[in-house]
């Protein structure tokens, strides 16, 4: 990820203001406000605002004037039980603001989590960056053979090579369509005064789904740390699980209490049906328990082993 001269100062004068404020702020996530945090080969995130912290998650659950308490340990203890008995309303009280650069695809996968305020960079306004997702070496895998929307090995040698010729042709030819029918430069001068150009938001749908494109995502705490569970997991898309690695970093400065709960409860754990749990009280008292006695399909009873570490 490059950024322009323009662009990096606009990052520091952002970076060098300060403003007075009764507001609770939050000293570790202060030092990473406005910083853009590269992604991929030309993508970023970064946290550009906020409101509340692990003490507005507190406040909300017991409807106080203070803060919190004076003891981070009951603080604590009260969102671990919180996030334990997936209560909801206490973490929508904390919001916070990305700005993001992203390929369209990721951004049509990402917009599927629909709570959220989302301002895209317009294309019927203005013009689109040269700049596209080119996938490295080792992300490049066939498709999976049991999963329908995985990946299953990496492709090598010739085939990787020619994937990868593909890739660059196609954006580089499309995007160089693109700004023919456009007849104008990203400065909004005509190429060919004696030609009119295609309007902007005709001229956009040539252009490949690996063009970045950008916008701002603001969200609330209880909403990001779902987003997170689905798109930090390890069954994630890659192009996507690495905006949230980079997102999940930001938590951890920002309501780090919350967090740390979130990782234990969610991230870390695993959740049993009722007829799982049955089988493993039987497995528990000492009885043999197959697949074919335990209620469970062998796709649920294979996710059911590999949870408690054991062959199926």
């Amino acid at each position: 990820m490059t950024l322009t001269a323009e662009q990096q100062a606009e990052i520091d004068a952002q970076r060098a203001a300060r403003s007075e404020t009764r507001r609770a702020t939050v000293p570790a996530l202060e030092e990473m406000l406005f910083k853009a945090v590269p992604v991929l080969d030309h993508g970023f995130v970064r946290a550009i605002d906020y409101m509340g912290d692990d003490g507005a998650v507190v406040q909300a659950a017991r409807v106080s004037y203070g803060r919190g308490t004076k003891r981070v340990s009951e603080d604590a203890g009260l969102i671990r039980y919180l996030m334990r008995h997936r209560h909801s309303t206490p973490f929508e009280m904390a919001e916070i603001k990305f700005h993001v650069k992203l390929p369209i695809f990721v951004a049509r996968q990402w917009i599927r989590h629909r709570t959220a305020n989302v301002n895209e960079y317009s294309a019927r306004y203005s013009v689109l960056d040269r700049e596209f997702y080119i996938p490295a070496p080792e992300n490049l895998a066939a498709q999976a053979v049991v999963n329908r929307q995985g990946r299953g090995d990496v492709l090598q040698g010739e085939e990787a090579e020619e994937v990868l010729r593909l890739l660059r042709s196609d954006a580089m030819q499309t995007y160089d369509h693109y700004a023919q029918m456009l007849n104008e430069t990203a400065e909004g001068e005509k190429v060919d005064p004696s030609r009119q150009g295609l309007a902007r938001e005709l001229a956009r749908m040539n252009l490949t789904l690996n063009t970045y494109t950008q916008w701002y995502w603001k969200t609330d705490l209880h909403n990001l740390l779902h987003f997170l569970s689905l798109r930090a997991d390890a069954h994630a898309q890659y192009e996507i699980r690495v905006y949230a690695d980079a997102m999940l970093e930001m938590l951890r400065a920002w309501v780090p209490l919350t967090c740390a709960a979130f990782e234990d409860y969610r991230m870390g754990a695993v959740t049993f049906s009722a007829t799982m749990l049955a089988a493993i009280k039987r497995m528990l008292a000492g009885e043999a328990v197959d697949q074919k006695g335990s209620g469970l399909s062998k796709r649920e009873w294979v996710e059911m082993m590999a949870a408690l570490g054991r062959e199926p």
